[in-house]
């Protein structure tokens, strides 16, 4: 979302005679980190508001990094990665528990948190401990847990409130049968079969890394596929891959009822189809976490989904206050977040800034993961736009052999008439970094003709966009040469 020109009549938040602070933020995810940073840096004095056991925010706490660090977990004790090389009976740790996965994550937990605290600290802001709520839309009543409501002022107020997993009413979550993404990192035990409700990224990242620990997963999705929004080759790939870990899908399907029994839960199906499980996830979407905020005293509402609406600078329906991350909708992610954190701040402050590059890459840690940057294929036949594709498989390059990625690929996009780069999609070990160098050819206008000719090093992943653009030009040159 772009930042447009800044109203300095209304967005100064210099107030050292009128307010506590010049701006303070409602959360200290990765908005609002980059939120306070961004306004302390511009010398103003800064405020950030959250509960003692959430500094870092979902995103640190129960969302990307624990679910992240599970996954390595997962990859390293199974051992997952290397049966290529060393067989499909290669294990690292033969009984896996939830305590060897729990170690590695409480660990990255406590050292992030400390990190977020010297950030914040290192530029002094000010960390009110408690949570908030609004008098108006200047002031906050923030409860510390003593029972007792501290009053604070600002000029300039960023709510950065973030969100946590919908909870259909229909379900009677107990949060060790029946559990949301958030109670999915707290399981007593590995379970023996899981279904998981909803095809989306979070469904299917926490699919497959039960799927690697050797649980017998069943995905149920009412949609006639998974993670739509993405190049179909490629989900075809993970849909294989995740077949072959024993992983069930059950498309245009819908759960009726959810019953509870002494040693698991039977899933039911509109369909009249019954599952048995240990354990049963759903992962239904996201809600913003507005409803305890007061938002009615400021002058602001939220919809259904408890998010709040935003102009292109970020602010809300009151002046003074912006919203950022989650807590606005699409696309919710911790990397866009903080870039709208820092936007935020910015235009707060009366200070210009440069919009967001509309140019972002989606990240999917599935295993295999998954990222790409720019179209599908099925966007630019859609828009009859012509492309060629290039296409580079990890077996052809000598790291892929080394790493044990037999099944990895990288696929560029491809205008025929100049060479422009349309999309760049990437499946298998690596796939989050090594997108960005296509994001940044993209970026910067770049043509396949420099991937052709560029050099990378040996042996790489990387070398996968030689190979690629190597195809795709061979595939234009043979087409101009036959049509002129």
């Amino acid at each position: 979302m772009p930042i447009g020109p800044v109203d300095r009549a209304a967005s100064h938040c210099d107030a050292s005679d009128v307010y506590d602070y010049d701006l303070l933020v409602l959360g200290s995810g990765p908005s609002g980190q980059k939120a306070a940073i961004a306004a302390s840096k511009l010398g103003r004095r800064v405020g950030i508001v959250d509960r003692r056991d959430m500094i870092g925010g979902v995103c640190i706490n129960t969302g990307t990094v624990p679910s992240k660090t599970l996954r390595e977990a997962v990859l390293y004790l199974t051992g997952l990665s290397q049966r290529d090389l060393y067989g499909s009976n290669y294990r690292v740790k033969e009984d896996i528990t939830v305590s060897d996965l729990a170690a590695r994550t409480q660990h990255v937990i406590a050292r992030q948190t400390d990190v977020i605290r010297n950030q914040l600290a290192r530029n002094h802001i000010v960390m009110l401990t408690g949570t908030a709520r609004f008098a108006d839309a200047h002031t906050l009543q923030v409860d510390g847990g003593d029972g007792r409501d501290n009053k604070v002022t600002a000029d300039k107020i960023i709510v950065a409130a973030g969100t946590r997993p919908a909870r259909p009413d229909s379900v009677d979550f107990d949060d060790r049968t029946i559990v949301d993404s958030d109670g999915v990192i707290n399981l007593e035990a590995v379970p023996r079969s899981m279904v998981v409700v909803g095809a989306g990224v979070i469904g299917m990242e926490y699919a497959s890394m039960f799927a690697a620990l050797g649980t017998k997963v069943t995905v149920v999705e009412r949609r006639e596929k998974m993670l739509d929004f993405c190049d179909d080759e490629i989900i075809e790939s993970l849909k294989y891959h995740l077949r072959d870990l024993s992983v069930t899908f059950r498309f245009g399907e819908e759960v009726a009822a959810v019953e509870r029994h002494s040693t698991a839960a039977l899933c039911i199906l509109k369909s009249g189809k019954k599952i048995v499980a240990d354990t049963v996830m759903y992962s239904a979407g996201r809600q913003g976490q507005t409803e305890g905020l007061n938002l009615e005293a400021a002058g602001l509402t939220a919809d259904r989904r408890g998010r709040i609406e935003v102009d292109a600078n970020y602010r809300t329906a009151v002046e003074n206050i912006y919203a950022v991350g989650d807590v606005i909708g699409f696309p919710a992610l911790a990397s866009t977040s903080m870039e709208q954190g820092r936007l935020a701040a910015h235009h707060a402050c009366g200070e210009p800034a440069r919009v967001m590059h509309t140019l972002q890459p989606i990240g999917i840690y599935t295993i295999p993961e998954i990222s790409f940057v720019g179209k599908t294929e099925d966007e630019l036949t859609d828009s009859a736009t012509p492309f060629e594709v290039g296409i580079a498989r990890y077996r052809e390059l000598a790291r892929g052999q080394i790493v044990g990625d037999s099944y990895g690929m990288l696929k560029l996009l491809v205008a025929p008439d100049d060479g422009r780069l349309l999309g760049v999609h990437v499946f298998g070990t690596g796939a989050t970094e090594i997108v960005h160098i296509g994001q940044a050819v993209m970026g910067c206008g770049g043509t396949v003709d420099y991937l052709v000719d560029a050099v990378f090093n040996y042996p790489t992943l990387s070398e996968a966009y030689k190979v690629a653009a190597l195809d795709a030009s061979n595939k234009i040159r043979n087409i101009t040469r036959i049509d002129g």
